[in-house]
């Protein structure tokens, strides 16, 4: 204890101490500073605690309760105190003495004893309180469901995953098409589904929300055909709410599930294409499901760089998804609407191509891609080895369209992939492309053909905005365009006139000899428009130095051809011409070209040998087509999965 500590100045001057606390303490207090006096003198001296209290207890009889604690404490620390040195070594001598080792080893081992036992309660418990949570768990686990027949639903859980589809049974369940839901709500008995009916739907998970004892989803099928389904808490049955709750908690977004619900009317759902009717869910299973983590989401890449632009200045803007992140995951870019409908709209295009030619009495054919040598002088070509050969692969099908005429197939078209080895990187070059060829036999000329091209592009553009109208509104949402604009007869715009138009807008033209680049075309595009009021136009009478070597001359200027290009939007999107079938003027072409007629070569000239009808054609870029007609600022959003000079995945 420390000399100068106030504890042990109290000690020494007790009387000062004890009568200032007797003068603010009652009688009880009194007592109470005696007995902490008490244990203070038991710790510092060798008195008994049995001789203090006596003591005390006497002193405080025979002088009064006020007396007592002054006169106790001065006889107890002078008592203890007489003789220190003597206290000391009574104390040290009354010690434990040493133990010997076996005692300390007892000693430790019943430590040890004691603290293994102390370990084992505890993991008994914590074992104990892991079977149980384990055993919780077990029972509110949502199991995966086998679905195997509607017979059999009623035995089969209202939620969880689906086991693997693995074509185990035909389950006899009928899904129904959101689209179909549209009109559901309206009073008309030709609805193929009322309010109050119990459908099956399959769709991705567009979006989820759950919130206390109730959820809200949309289901998305076809990329922009969405529903609302809702679900909420069943007060009769707690525990199956629950665990449906729980369970829509886990769904990630574009999921593959199965719905089960009942149509409910008078919804007003702004949000999704199906407006006036919700479903409530009754069952829910996921087909498959979606990681946690996507590359993006279908959400953000759905909105117009317009849209996207002008949040930048807002608390939360929207993020810009570059094309090549969107390219890296083509699959999502193209769950979107507008680039979903951009691939349909490639669909219809082809499909409204071929109708116009089957009209016009075309057949169609299929040429071979692995050919022995160029199929388009001046076009890069692939090679590959064919057997200890080289072969390439086809830049068009050329050829092959005009030894079709001359096998008597008077009118022909094809539909497939066309290559060039080209190291353009430019926002309309590919290098794999869908190509829209034909080709037909003429009685004078080339005009024929410029006929039957544009009826078909006629037919293309009027079907494309009468009989997908819904698809281009989609498509029109994200990417703005108009209309194309389009003559009734053809308007072909000759060489002459198109050199004059580029000269009077400022163009270095220099001979008129040169092809026209990018920037020209687009220049006269622009004065077609305002001249004629066309966004489709034709120009004839190319230069031959640049055209193919199988193109006819003009007849009454060498230097010119019977070619033409087609442009919306002033870009090209066709290239065409009347064809050289005369076998000795395309031995010539070859030669002032120099392009050695080879193995390549030779069945070809060969077929006009045995007599050909003359002949004209076109090959026309289908993605181009689709590129410009919805004025896209890249081909690659035309094309499912782009094939550029920096690109080949996925």
């Amino acid at each position: 204890m420390s000399f100068s500590s106030p504890l042990y100045l109290q000690m020494q001057r007790p009387e000062q101490f004890i009568n200032n606390k007797s003068r603010k303490n009652n009688n009880i207090c009194s007592m109470l500073a005696l007995i902490m006096i008490g244990r203070i003198l038991m710790r510092s001296s060798s008195v008994s605690s049995s001789s203090i209290f006596a003591t005390a207890f006497t002193t405080s009889t025979n002088t009064g309760t006020r007396a007592t604690a002054t006169t106790a404490f001065s006889s107890y620390y002078h008592h203890a105190h007489s003789s220190p040195r003597t206290h000391t070594k009574r104390w040290m001598s009354e010690g434990t003495a040493e133990k010997t080792e076996e005692e300390k080893a007892a000693i430790k081992a019943a430590r040890e004893a004691r603290k293994e036992e102390k370990e084992r309660l505890k993991a008994e418990k914590k074992a104990k309180k892991a079977a149980q949570r384990a055993a919780e768990e077990e029972a509110n686990k949502i199991q995966d469901i086998t679905y195997l027949s509607i017979d059999d639903q009623s035995s089969y859980a209202k939620m969880g995953d689906m086991t693997r589809v693995m074509s185990r049974s035909r389950t006899g369940r009928t899904f129904a098409s959101v689209a179909d839901l549209e009109t559901s709500d309206s009073n008309s008995d030709s609805n193929v589904h009322q309010p109050g009916d119990k459908i099956w739907l399959r769709g991705r998970l567009d979006s989820i929300r759950v919130k206390g004892g109730s959820c809200f989803l949309v289901l998305r099928q076809g990329s922009f055909h969405t529903v609302q389904a809702l679900y909420f808490k069943d007060k009769e049955d707690p525990e199956g709410s629950k665990k449906m709750l729980k369970y829509l908690k886990s769904l990630t977004v574009e999921s593959v599930i199965d719905l089960e619900g009942t149509i409910v009317g008078g919804a007003n759902v702004k949000s999704c294409s199906v407006q006036t009717v919700e479903l409530s869910i009754e069952r829910i299973h996921t087909v498959s499901r979606a990681q946690a983590q996507l590359p993006f989401l279908v959400e953000d890449a759905a909105r117009s760089e317009a849209e996207v632009e002008a949040s930048q200045d807002t608390d939360r803007p929207f993020p810009r998804l570059g094309q090549e992140l969107r390219l890296d995951n083509r699959w999502m870019d193209l769950r979107t609407p507008a680039n979903n409908a951009i691939m349909r709209v490639q669909s219809a295009v082809c499909q409204l191509f071929r109708e116009s030619l089957y009209s016009q009495g075309f057949i169609e054919i299929h040429s071979p891609k692995l050919i022995a040598g160029e199929s388009e002088s001046g076009a890069g070509v692939f090679t590959t080895d064919y057997f200890g050969k080289t072969a390439c692969l086809a830049q068009s099908p050329q050829l092959y369209k005009q030894m079709a005429i001359s096998a008597d197939m008077d009118r022909v078209f094809e539909i497939g992939p066309v290559f060039r080895a080209e190291n353009s990187n430019t926002r309309r070059h590919l290098c794999e492309f869908t190509g829209l060829d034909l080709e037909m036999a003429i009685n004078d000329h080339y005009m024929e053909t410029l006929e039957v091209i544009h009826n078909c592009f006629k037919h293309i553009f009027t079907g494309l905005e009468t009989r997908h109208a819904k698809e281009l509104a989609v498509i029109r949402e994200q990417y703005h365009s108009e209309p194309v604009t389009f003559t009734d007869e053809p308007c072909v715009i000759h060489w002459p006139e198109a050199q004059e138009i580029l000269t009077e807008k400022g163009f270095d033209m220099g001979d008129g000899m040169g092809d026209l680049n990018g920037a020209m075309e687009l220049a006269l595009g622009e004065a077609i428009k305002e001249k004629y009021g066309t966004d489709f136009f034709m120009l004839d009478k190319y230069p031959s130095e640049i055209r193919p070597f199988y193109t006819m001359p003009d007849p009454d200027d060498g230097r010119f051809s019977n070619s033409y290009d087609m442009f919306i939007r002033g870009l090209e999107i066709c290239s065409g011409a009347q064809r050289c079938h005369d076998p000795e003027l395309v031995t010539e072409i070859l030669k002032k070209k120099g392009i050695e007629a080879g193995e390549g070569l030779e069945s070809y000239i060969n077929s006009f040998k045995d007599g050909i009808s003359p002949h004209a054609g076109a090959g026309i870029g289908l993605e181009r087509v689709v590129f410009l007609y919805l004025g896209l600022d890249n081909v690659r959003k035309a094309s499912m999965f782009p094939r550029d000079p920096n690109r080949c995945t996925p």
